[in-house]
């Protein structure tokens, strides 16, 4: 007979401990324990199992089987799972709420009107599933079928019976397994949620989409386990005041996680950017100082991007640092290389930077951009209006090489840039486009001369 016993454990990470903990020794999250009861089985229970088939096999032995996908006719969603949906795969979309996790499964099940997709909610009623789908001028289809439960129990003999081709739940902290005391959306109902969906979609072949909330801290809620259990994991980003989406593979086990792929929210739902480079740049105001255009990249896709600063006299005994959509810890290193290698004083003014459209630039060849912009603002002079920037600074204010130099350069001249400013290792022995110039610089002072003359 099993035995029942509680258990205090961690809503953020999962740690578990016999008694009720303030702050947790593993992630240092404050009242995050919550009680839970769980059963145990006697020792010796599962001795004596059949454990046919479960043999090591040779490497040289198993054949290459070339993993099947079905496209799901969002072309931006393709790019960012891979290529397409693979069959048996779990799929895991996070998002902060209102930001189109839900809005982009929809669309989906109704772009694949001819297979049949099952769509299990547990926050709305198939009714509100329905005057959200008229919202977003989705047709109707036999083939979408919608489901309005959270037993897992109950789940498990619907899901026989549908045989469906596509599984979508919305979402995986609204479900609950009866033999758990604990309540939907703590660590143990999402571990067994997950586990349950993942066990059904790899023994029937069935790709599934789970979706995921978002704590305040921007990460997928329940333990990190859930994101191991899982094959791939999509991250809806964006503020909620800009119209534009970025979808990005935290984790993919048939595919890149550098790729994105990038939407607009609309009133009929989320529409795919076909050129986000010249999206992005569409409001850009020429002649105004303190900005400057950067080519990055992200995954195989260059993307122009306009970066912005702000440098005024400070009314703090400390000056102000301020980055959005760049990390703070690199301006205050691009700062301190101004200050040390380039004698561009800004110790008495603060600084603000931004990436316009609501973009975060992770990578380092944003730097050169950004360090022109900083200082454009403080001489209030303007950047080269025809001239994109790349390069990544170093702490001795040598500009280094980036990689894709040569897909940077080609994106700018389809937007008609005339110039473009870049390391000197960069392009070497490689065809450029007609009608561009290449200015290769190797310090940032050679760049600011370049970009700031006259």
């Amino acid at each position: 007979m099993a035995k029942t016993h509680s258990r205090y454990v961690c809503q953020s990470c999962g740690y578990e401990s016999a008694r009720w903990l303030g702050k947790c020794p593993n992630c240092a999250s404050w009242n995050a324990f919550i009680e839970e009861l769980v059963s145990q089985k006697p020792r010796g229970q599962s001795h004596g199992k059949s454990v046919r088939g479960s043999r090591p096999v040779p490497i040289t032995e198993l054949e290459i089987v070339p993993e099947p996908r079905v496209s799901s006719r969002i072309p931006e969603l393709d790019r960012v799972l891979g290529g397409g949906i693979v069959a048996g795969s779990v799929v895991l979309v996070g998002g902060d709420p209102g930001i189109g996790n839900s809005t982009l499964m929809m669309q989906m099940a109704s772009a694949l009107s001819d297979r049949v997709v099952l769509y299990i909610t547990g926050e709305e009623s198939v009714h509100q599933i329905r005057l959200r789908a008229e919202r977003l001028d989705i047709r109707p289809s036999k083939n979408l079928l919608l489901l309005a439960e959270t037993d897992l129990d109950l789940l498990d003999e619907i899901l026989r019976k549908a045989e469906p081709d596509l599984v979508i739940v919305d979402s995986i902290q609204t479900m609950v397994h009866p033999g758990f005391e604990s309540a939907p959306g703590t660590v143990s109902q999402v571990r067994e949620g997950t586990a349950f969906f993942a066990r059904f979609a790899r023994a029937r072949n069935v790709p599934l989409f789970l979706v995921g909330h978002v704590t305040k801290e921007g990460v997928i809620a329940g333990p990190m386990v859930i994101e191991h259990m899982v094959d791939t994991v999509l991250q809806f980003e964006g503020e909620r005041h800009y119209a534009y989406r970025i979808l990005r593979a935290m984790k993919n086990r048939f595919g890149s996680t550098n790729e994105i792929g990038i939407f607009e929210m609309h009133d009929g739902g989320l529409r795919e950017v076909e050129n986000p480079s010249r999206v992005f740049l569409s409001e850009r105001t020429s002649g105004a100082s303190g900005s400057a255009v950067v080519a990055g990249m992200e995954g195989s896709r260059p993307i122009l991007l306009e970066v912005q600063a702000l440098v005024a006299p400070t009314s703090y005994g400390v000056p102000q640092r301020s980055a959005t959509g760049f990390d703070a810890r690199r301006l205050q290193m691009l700062l301190a290389v101004l200050e040390k290698r380039a004698g561009i004083h800004v110790g008495q003014f603060d600084v603000f930077v931004n990436v316009a459209g609501g973009i975060r630039i992770e990578e380092p060849a944003a730097d050169l951009g950004m360090a022109v912009a900083i200082v454009s603002s403080l001489k209030d002079m303007p950047v080269d209006s025809g001239a994109a920037v790349i390069g990544e600074v170093g702490l001795g204010g040598e500009i280094r090489s980036i990689h894709h130099g040569e897909k940077r350069v080609t994106e700018a001249a389809k937007l008609g840039f005339s110039r473009v400013i870049l390391p000197r290792d960069n392009l070497r022995g490689k065809a450029v486009p007609e009608g561009i110039e290449i200015i290769q610089v190797e310090t940032i002072d050679r760049a600011l001369d370049v970009l700031l003359s006259g």
